[in-house]
């Protein structure tokens, strides 16, 4: 029992699927044909992942007056205090090239479009739109030999990439951080049962096969239990606990996201939705997190977006008691009521992220947890909504990288420094060096251990 390895990636299969494993005792990591990324603890690989909110923050609730370890967490960041040891802020970063640079009004198609690829966009409302590639597909593009996904975006609120969104901005640039080229984004899911399938559905499953699946309204692991019960005989006890926690996982999930498509069907019996949206805000999110933790649980992939609205949004937060829009509060004039409302949609937002960072810190792998393996950078491409401003970002990186980073401390940067230098510190740690990407100017050796 002890000699018997299993590969990274070991897949469950049945009637025409295939379920990737959470990182088991049993198994070895392949050697890398490409890349150099760090082993962390265990062997587990490390993650990358960016999350985006719209416009700006109230800074003076979100930015610690101190700096290093011994920094208070301010009341928009307070729901980050549990994982102090595991989180970084960083203050001073920018994105130069979200600024108008003759370009006029557009501020919040810019954010967006600027915020993970340091390129300044091509003003049209045209399909010849034009920004630059983004930190996340650079990743992708030197890590998906290791992964069945390459990158996975995710989002709550649905785009377009045609039409006139922001003062002559295409649509797509407010709608998408993510680019594979710099003419080609990459479309974000917001529906949670087209993830899950993406996940966990075979690519090679027939329309008829998918028909039967969904009529049987069988879960996706009664289609492996024979190969999981197979599997189970050769691991020995901890690993066995481990699988069924996560199979546990994987169920709850499809239930959950099978409550809300029941809910819908209810509440809509008119209309067919066969992939249907959580109509609360909150579960939305929560879902979308647990299924990207399932994600990189699996290593299914290794890369990911997450856009929790799109640039400009103008979406009300009941749950906090904000029934105005967003966008519209976030012009504010330095009213204090206005302020104090978007403050309290910043810190649910964060508590939100919190959620996530929660879920990857159950989850052990190796010898420590999921969120000890990932890089996760929650922020938002402008600072100041009020005044459009692209510098001293709000931004925070979460996790360890496998040990690498020196967390649990709140850096403040001298001056403006490109947000793309972070960007590059982080490729590295993945194994995607790369020496320059949009406007860097070096990298961010500040978050270094």
């Amino acid at each position: 029992m002890s000699q018997y390895r299993l590969a990274r990636r070991t897949f469950l299969q049945g009637m025409g699927l295939s379920i990737g494993l959470p990182l088991l005792e049993a198994m070895v990591p392949q050697p890398q044909a490409r890349g150099g990324q760090q082993p962390g603890p265990g062997q587990a690989p490390v993650r990358l992942a960016f999350v985006f909110f719209p416009n700006g923050a109230i800074m003076p609730s979100w930015t610690p007056q101190s700096e290093g370890e011994g920094f208070e967490f301010t009341p928009t960041l307070k729901p980050l205090e549990p994982f102090r040891s595991r989180i970084t802020v960083v203050s001073g970063l920018a994105q130069d090239n979200g600024r108008a640079k003759g370009d006029g009004p557009g501020d919040h198609a810019r954010s967006a479009s600027t915020y993970l690829t340091g390129a300044h966009p091509y003003k049209t409302s045209g399909a010849n739109i034009r920004v630059g590639v983004s930190v996340d597909q650079v990743a992708a593009d030197r890590v998906a030999h290791l992964t069945r996904l390459p990158s996975l975006e995710l989002g709550i609120e649905a785009g377009r990439n045609a039409g006139n969104c922001d003062s002559g901005y295409s649509c797509a640039y407010s709608s998408n951080i993510s680019w594979k080229t710099e003419s080609t984004p990459m479309a974000k899911e917001v529906h949670p049962r087209l993830v899950f399938e993406r996940l966990f559905g075979s690519q090679n499953q027939s329309s008829q096969g998918r028909q039967q699946r969904d009529a049987l309204r069988k879960s996706i692991l009664d289609f492996v239990t024979e190969d999981a019960e197979r599997l189970k005989d050769r691991l020995g006890q901890a690993d066995r606990r481990k699988l069924d926690e996560y199979f546990t996982s994987v169920r709850e999930l499809e239930q959950r996201i099978e409550r809300v498509e029941q809910n819908a069907r209810q509440q809509r019996p008119d209309f067919e939705v066969p992939d249907s949206i959580p109509r609360d805000t909150r579960e939305h999110i929560r879902l979308m997190y647990d299924l990207l933790v399932l994600a990189f649980r699996t290593d299914s992939t290794r890369v990911a977006t997450f856009m929790l609205a799109n640039a400009g949004s103008n979406r009300s937060y009941p749950m906090v008691d904000v029934r105005e829009g967003h966008h519209q509060l976030s012009h504010h004039r330095n009213d204090a009521q206005l302020m104090e409302k978007i403050q309290r949609i910043d810190q649910f937002l964060v508590g939100e992220f919190a959620y996530f960072l929660k879920q990857l810190e159950a989850v052990e792998e190796g010898t420590g947890t999921l969120l000890d393996h990932v890089m996760v950078m929650y922020g938002s491409g402008l600072s100041d909504g009020n005044r459009h401003w692209h510098h001293d970002l709000p931004i925070v990186l979460a996790g360890a990288g496998a040990g690498t980073i020196r967390a649990g401390r709140h850096i403040r940067l001298p001056g403006e420094v490109p947000l793309n230098n972070l960007f590059l510190s982080m490729l590295d740690r993945v194994g995607a060096n790369v020496d320059k990407l949009g406007d860097s100017s070096g990298r961010l050796t500040a978050i270094d251990v």
